[in-house]
């Protein structure tokens, strides 16, 4: 009898311990489904640029203890792909949406379904065509290329012909660089012509080719300024495809390993480097704050860094994530 009492007591001890762990398991999972989510839509998915704007996503994300998604269109140029996103990250409940806008005017709208649904929106990197946001994280674009058109003015002499390669028609970031470079060379160095200042079809190889085409009818041409990372890294491809990187002054905007070899080498003036993987992170926090109930400021502008051959290898030491290493 007592044989039998005991083994009943030992059952019951065990099925009070799988119950306490099957009650374990549940609040464990509760609380992982109850763990808020931010989701980030980028402009594209498979550029080195973003990628490293999602190495800063991830680390804010961490230390605010928040789950991320990142999802968005593989090139920069499909602008429903990226407005699917956002529906997606709306039909899904997210707590709050991140978007960096690859159309200035064609994701006013769907940005601005996020505010009607009461769900905080940060525009990160590009705007958008809408007032109906909590924050605006991204760099100074406008003074971005304002540096670069002092940078070939003062290495022209304030005379010669330029020409500047764009992106998609619509980025407004990379519109911004633009204005921000002719501007300060029709005001500071009116001895310098622009030639030409065609935008790409967003990818290295069109703004390759463009770049060789505008070489060829514009020999005369003494400098370029490309406006981003897929507009520099084809212009510069370009530049060596015509073996002219002795002749003209290249002046990038973004970083990548090609670009940084062609400083060091004496090949690329400089660059106008953003901080993409500060843009990330500082989205993410900004983000966190809005989340908690904290006031954040109408824009968080993301210091940029100009990088050249006399402080190449200062810069790799301090800003490696910034320059995609």
């Amino acid at each position: 009898m007592r044989g039998k009492n005991g083994f009943v007591i030992l059952l019951l001890l065990a099925s009070a311990v799988l119950f306490s762990l099957g009650v374990y398991k549940k609040i464990t999972r509760q609380r992982k489904i109850e763990k808020r989510y931010i989701a980030m839509v980028p402009k594209g998915t498979i550029n080195m640029w973003w990628e490293v704007v999602h190495k800063g996503a991830l680390q804010a994300a961490d230390e605010e203890n928040f789950a991320i998604s990142w999802n968005g269109p593989e090139v920069e140029s499909d602008r429903e792909k990226q407005i699917q996103a956002v529906e997606d990250a709306i039909i899904k409940g997210a707590d709050a949406i991140v978007v960096g806008p690859n159309d200035f005017h064609a994701l006013a709208r769907p940005i601005e379904s996020i505010s009607e649904k009461k769900i905080p929106c940060v525009i990160m990197d590009s705007m958008a065509a809408t007032e109906k946001y909590d924050t605006f994280v991204a760099t100074d674009n406008f003074a971005g290329g304002a540096d670069a058109a002092k940078i070939i003015g003062a290495h022209l002499g304030g005379h010669g012909k330029v020409l500047v390669i764009q992106f998609l028609q619509n980025s407004a970031s990379t519109d911004e660089r633009c204005r921000g470079f002719v501007e300060t060379i029709k005001k500071d160095f009116p001895g310098i012509e622009i030639l030409s200042a065609p935008y790409t079809l967003g990818t290295v190889e069109d703004a390759r080719q463009k770049t060789v085409d505008l070489l060829m009818r514009y020999p005369q041409t003494d400098a370029i300024f490309a406006v981003n990372h897929p507009a520099s890294v084809g212009a510069f491809k370009g530049i060596e495809n015509q073996h002219l990187a002795d002749k003209i002054k290249f002046v990038a905007f973004d970083s990548d390993p090609i670009l940084l070899d062609g400083v060091q080498h004496g090949k690329v003036l400089a660059i106008i480097a953003q901080n993409p993987f500060e843009i990330g992170y500082q989205s993410v926090k900004q983000t966190a704050k809005i989340l908690r109930g904290e006031k954040v400021e109408r824009k968080f502008a993301v210091p940029s860094i100009i990088v050249r051959q006399e402080n190449l290898e200062k810069m790799k030491q301090t800003y490696p994530q910034a320059l995609g290493l």
